[in-house]
């Protein structure tokens, strides 16, 4: 009890934040609360754009924490991406020790970073339509980017991020491992193969912003799960790294890897079906969910 209470008194006091969740209804940036979603450029003089929007996240956290502003109902089924268009959608492979042996690879010493383009995002509860090939899943806790910047020291690190989602990394692995190199970015960027969501919740609102539970279940079967407290390089480092040779931008994402338990990697392989349906959760935030055809 006595380390709840110092975790809550860090949390709040982090960066001078306030807890926020955010998401978008049709397009447009929106405070979710209680499960009422606050349209914010109706009730402040902030952008509905979510990237023109985290670009001012100072304003962004200190309107949320004082707005008494009306929401309206909402649900996974209304809700859309929480960042609809990022710039730069930036993934992580091998970053769970457990994976790179399923893969038969060694820990990396370097993190190992692809991109997904930016126009496979879509929202917390889609229906996928599944390309040829051999379809697989991979849950991440995804890092959304406010403030950004570049060459950010890995001890500032947290402040330029406005908080975490829940993503799939969905994979076509024919198309990922045709080739040499093998194509990575293209096998990742089938049409709604990165969706996201229910919301994006700021760091503060975390017990422990580094230690998140997560799963993914695929019909009744847990397929993956892990911590987060289980990563090789974990958020700081990621953003540390990535924006020494990216200037990160308000608005773009970084899938921070998955743990073990892919599809690709069991005996026999086991890839998405039409009919099956999704769903990843992870603590805190909420839960994805995603319907094959």
């Amino acid at each position: 009890m006595e380390r709840r209470a110092r975790q809550a008194v860090r949390r709040h006091a982090l960066h001078g934040l306030t807890a926020m969740r955010f998401g978008t209804v049709d397009g447009r940036l929106v405070l979710v609360k209680d499960g009422l979603a606050i349209d914010v450029a109706e009730h402040s003089d902030l952008p509905a754009d979510v990237n023109a929007a985290l670009a001012r996240f100072d304003e962004l956290t200190a309107w949320a924490s004082q707005t008494q502003a009306a929401g309206k109902p909402v649900d996974e089924e209304t809700l859309g991406p929480p960042v609809p268009h990022p710039r730069q959608v930036f993934a992580v492979a091998l970053n769970y020790r457990p994976h790179a042996a399923e893969a038969g690879f060694q820990p990396p010493e370097e993190p190992l970073i692809f991109t997904k383009f930016p126009s496979c995002i879509a929202g917390p509860v889609t229906e996928v339509t599944l390309p040829p090939g051999k379809p697989d899943w991979e849950i991440e806790v995804v890092a959304v980017i406010g403030r950004g910047g570049y060459a950010i020291p890995r001890e500032q690190a947290w402040s330029a991020v406005a908080g975490l989602t829940v993503g799939q990394d969905l994979s076509e692995r024919a198309a990922q491992l045709r080739g040499t190199p093998a194509q990575f970015s293209l096998g990742k960027s089938f049409p709604g193969f990165g969706p996201t969501g229910p919301v994006t919740v700021t760091p503060d609102e975390f017990d422990d912003r580094d230690d998140l539970a997560f799963e993914a279940r695929l019909g009744d079967e847990v397929v993956q799960h892990g911590r987060t407290s289980q990563m090789i390089f974990p958020v700081d480092d990621l953003v540390a790294r990535i924006s020494a040779v990216c200037p990160l931008l308000p608005g773009d994402l970084i899938f921070t890897g998955t743990p073990a338990g892919v599809g690709n990697r069991r005996t026999p392989p086991r890839y998405l079906q039409p009919g099956e349906t999704l769903v990843s959760t992870v603590e805190g935030i909420g839960e994805i969910r995603q319907t094959f055809r």
